[in-house]
């Protein structure tokens, strides 16, 4: 036991340490732009996906060597891409640290608590989780965020074009006037072109980026009138309208799956808060349970069948699109 908790302490004392020693905001940003600038200058395609379009990890990182080894894995280059869609300063493999030191923590917790090893391994699981759920959770939340701005964003590009101005200043306008995280991504797209590469290149790194269904329609609008022709204005217009409609829509529709979402939260929480207040007031009132095999026999099938049906409510609730 006395090597567990070392080993634990290890781990979370490293991930610590390597999260304050890590490089800055200015550090991050100027490797961007170089990354951007060799992707322009080597002409590489935009139907693969390279670590310098996601790169956010300075030189100067301790665990770049880490992450060297774990990028020959697809698993990981998707995993550095989501970081990036989250607009994380987070490398990859401080990532698995800090996921490996909770899962560790977790087991270890849960052992000294309960001697069921379902609960042990899922306990385990549930901490290691965590890391990777703020992740998803940043990188769910920034695309909402983009997708909310970016009607405005049309409207904005399809005023400056009326005014005169060209698609690369429209794109520029976006960038200056916009909200975030539409003015971040439209900057990157305008200096991908002032470093000399192609609008469709550009709107496509972009699309790799963020991958939004509103901002898929746009792109593909843009690239089919330059290749067709077209009045763009109008075009812009049409789009900037039906993505406020499909906004419309799904907010219609999260209104009235909420009773389901509640539903599905209440039945998977009940026979876990039960437990615990049957316990707190009758002490001792799960002891075959915790203390006999067919008790731990029992626990797994109830846990099994609780993590079932939150699975199925949540397929069914966003399962419908729009």
């Amino acid at each position: 036991m006395l090597y567990i908790a070392f080993a634990v302490m290890l781990l979370l004392c490293f991930s610590v340490m390597s999260f304050f020693t890590g490089s800055s905001h200015r550090e991050r940003a100027a490797t961007k732009r170089l990354a951007g600038i060799i992707v322009a200058k080597q002409g590489i395609s935009t139907g693969h996906t390279t670590i310098e379009h996601y790169l956010k990890v300075s030189p100067d990182n301790k665990l770049r060597w880490l992450d060297s080894v774990l990028r020959q894995y697809r698993i990981v280059r998707k995993m550095e891409k989501k970081i990036a869609q989250a607009n994380s300063t987070m490398s990859v493999s401080l990532l698995l640290l800090c996921s490996t030191g909770l899962m560790i923590l977790g087991f270890v917790s849960a052992y000294l608590c309960i001697s069921i090893y379902a609960i042990q391994i899922l306990a385990a699981f549930a901490l290691g989780y965590i890391p990777f759920a703020v992740i998803l959770f940043k990188s769910a939340r920034r695309l909402t965020a983009f997708n909310v701005a970016l009607p405005d964003a049309i409207d904005m590009m399809g005023r400056a074009m009326r005014a005169g101005h060209s698609m690369a200043a429209s794109i520029n306008t976006v960038s200056e006037q916009s909200a975030e995280p539409v003015k971040s991504e439209f900057y990157e797209a305008f200096k991908q072109q002032n470093f000399g590469l192609p609008l469709r290149d550009a709107l496509c790194q972009m699309l790799e980026r963020v991958p939004s269904q509103d901002l898929k329609v746009l792109v593909t609008g843009i690239l089919v009138q330059n290749e067709t022709g077209g009045n763009l204005t109008e075009i812009l217009d049409r789009t900037a309208a039906v993505i406020r409609e499909r906004i419309r829509i799904q907010g219609e529709i999260r209104t009235h799956t909420a009773q389901g979402r509640m539903t599905g939260w209440i039945l998977c929480s009940l026979p876990v808060v039960m437990l615990i207040l049957i316990n707190i007031i009758n002490p001792g009132y799960s002891n075959i349970l915790m203390n006999t095999p067919i008790g731990h026999f029992l626990i797994c099938i109830g846990l099994g069948l609780l993590i079932t049906g939150a699975m199925i409510i949540r397929y069914i609730i966003n399962g419908i699109e729009v």
